[in-house]
């Protein structure tokens, strides 16, 4: 699959975000042609976590959530960590941002608990969705319907559970970022 004049967008969160979850998926990306704009609450560099609690990396944010808006992109990433997932979802920026992928029908990407920002965003009643298994209450309150499976696909919605499933959350990204047509 090709994803040749696609532009993705990728969320991350300060001292937050887990790192695996957001590389691999980026790199997915750029690996099948596309083009990804790292957004952050604010602009400079973001640090990563590994397991929540270890130093992951830092990157550059390219641009900052209120300078930017969905009819930009063709799709977008939140990755997941426990504490990456939360200081998104208290950003109401971030769940306007979310919540406009959702009311133009583009597709969202989400692993572990990024989930949680979906539940803000008021987009997951009546979705079938996976995470990782500690919000699956949380899913379940919120209208969502939550299955153990690698990888689930609904709508446009892609989650998968943690980062073990990268591969196959990738593959169906990359998957359905290439059938959403062109942003003009």
């Amino acid at each position: 699959m090709t994803l040749a004049d696609k532009h993705i967008a990728i969320l991350i969160a300060p001292h937050g975000t887990e790192d695996s979850e957001f590389a691999k998926p980026r790199d997915a990306v750029i690996a099948a042609g596309g083009k990804v704009t790292v957004i952050g609450l604010e602009t400079g560099e973001a640090k990563t976590n590994n397991h929540d609690v270890e130093p992951g990396s830092a990157y550059r944010v390219d641009r900052a959530i209120g300078d930017v808006s969905a009819d930009h992109f063709d799709g977008l990433i939140i990755p997941g960590g426990c504490v990456g997932a939360d200081k998104l979802r208290a950003s109401e920026q971030v769940v306007a941002f979310v919540g406009d992928f959702f009311a133009r029908e583009k597709p969202v990407a989400a692993i572990c608990h990024a989930p949680w920002v979906l539940i803000e965003a008021g987009a997951v009643k009546g979705r079938k969705l996976t995470s990782f298994k500690s919000i699956k209450t949380d899913i379940d309150n919120a209208g969502g319907q939550w299955v153990d499976e690698e990888v689930v696909v609904d709508r446009g919605l892609i989650t998968s559970r943690s980062p073990k499933d990268l591969p196959a959350f990738n593959a169906k990204l990359v998957e359905a970022f290439a059938r959403q047509p062109v942003q003009a």
